[in-house]
């Protein structure tokens, strides 16, 4: 049993804490002024001169031109804007998908300076992975051309049950990945600071400080592709629960008898109804029903790309049983967002992957959804929205875990 501890704090947390005030307000507001410092961070004056001279002395701050607040110049001293330095510091991140891996190299802004993708063997063992993972992380920082003592960290998005403490991957069902010391591995193979988190919890952590979720004080971001999960970001923090496992909402039973069989081993899992792998079984069906049909067609498209995609595309061309099984689908994940609702009450959700990638066909449903089964109306007042990165969220995401652990939250040695 986990028992709650009561800590002290020190002058060097303190700075440290007052560093990542100026830090954020500076991500967030772009531009402004050292008594608008002050007045936001609640900092005295002095203070924030000090950490601010600090951080010009190491490259991270700039000031520039005359701050015009009004039509008539203050009397005094004039205010002059200050900034963040887009490329004082990089992160690396990387998102681990099925079968596949992105690296990318981004500024203190999370934007993206070079990248790659890359496919890899199910079969392969996970040290064997974790290699190519590390070679390709060494090519694009060679790629992006950044000096190397710039970069702070780098950021694993996993899939499945991630413990951020110690940076093991748990258990990945997709990947057959159990106990995998993640960071232990990468850590002495590229002699930079690695974090690791569940991939759908760093998504969330992406759009919280650098998309759609600034300013929202609680979010959740659903994803959707082979397995379906969910990431919490309150105040600030990702929610990860006692057990590393708040998130999974692919496994939250909506048919208790009668469901299919999950991975997990229970039946009735929205995962059985919602993700690709369902949504292909389904469409197959409905194919070998109906051969001469729309659907039939463009699954037999030489040149129609994926297969989710060639299914998306037989529904908007018209495909009235292709059409009225997503909509099915985008139902089951209503009622899924309507239980979320019911016991997180999010701000905002956002929907990430294939909910993303058919948001016009799954999302009006889904969230009509929501706010009839909602309690109390609770859903009315929750936005629901895509996300704002695309089919970047992921490496972004991960990007975003080693901004926020080695620069914005831990702001000691920047």
């Amino acid at each position: 049993m986990n028992e709650l501890t009561f800590l002290g704090s020190n002058i060097n947390l303190v700075k440290a804490h007052n560093l990542r005030a100026l830090l954020l307000s500076l991500l967030y507001e772009g531009s402004v002024s050292r008594v608008e410092l002050a007045e936001k961070t609640s900092l005295s004056t002095t203070t924030v001169t000090n950490l601010i001279s600090e951080l010009r002395d190491q490259g991270i701050v700039f000031e520039e031109g005359l701050e015009e607040t009004s039509g008539r110049r203050r009397v005094g001293r004039p205010r002059t804007a200050l900034h963040l330095v887009a490329d004082a510091r990089f992160a690396v991140g990387v998102h681990i998908g099925i079968g596949m891996f992105r690296v990318t190299v981004t500024n203190l802004f999370a934007e993206m300076i070079c990248s790659n993708i890359v496919q890899f063997d199910l079969e392969a063992p996970a040290e064997q992975v974790l290699e190519m993972i590390a070679e390709w992380i060494e090519k694009t920082i060679d790629d992006s051309h950044v000096n190397r003592q710039r970069i702070i960290g780098v950021g694993i998005g996993a899939s499945g049950l991630v413990n951020y403490q110690t940076g093991v991957n748990i258990l990945a069902p997709s990947l057959k990945w159990h106990d995998v010391p993640v960071r232990e591995i990468l850590t002495s193979k590229l002699n930079i600071p690695v974090v690791v988190d569940n991939n759908v919890r760093a998504m969330a952590l992406a759009e919280a400080f650098f998309g759609a979720g600034r300013g929202v004080n609680s979010l959740a971001f659903v994803y959707g592709r082979v397995g379906v999960g969910a990431g919490f970001v309150v105040g600030g923090q990702i929610f990860r629960g006692s057990s590393a496992g708040a998130g999974e909402i692919g496994h939250t039973i909506i048919i208790p008898e009668g469901g299919q069989l999950c991975r997990c081993g229970k039946r009735g899992c929205l995962e059985t109804l919602v993700s690709e792998t369902s949504l292909i079984s389904q469409a197959m069906e409905i194919a070998a029903t109906h051969p001469d049909g729309l659907l039939s067609q463009h699954l037999n498209q030489e040149d129609g790309g994926r297969t989710i995609e060639r299914i998306f595309a037989a529904a908007r061309a018209g495909d009235q049983k292709t059409r009225k099984m997503i909509e099915q689908c985008a139902c089951y994940l209503g009622m899924a967002l309507a239980n979320l609702v019911n016991v997180i009450n999010p701000e905002l959700i956002l929907l990430g992957g294939l909910f993303a990638q058919s948001e016009e066909l799954i999302l009006p449903v889904a969230e009509n959804t929501m706010r009839e089964l909602s309690f109390a109306g609770l859903g009315e007042k929750v936005r629901v929205q895509t996300t704002s990165f695309g089919w970047r969220a992921g490496v972004i995401g991960a990007s975003a875990l080693a901004l926020t652990t080695f620069f914005y939250h831990q702001a000691e040695g920047i």
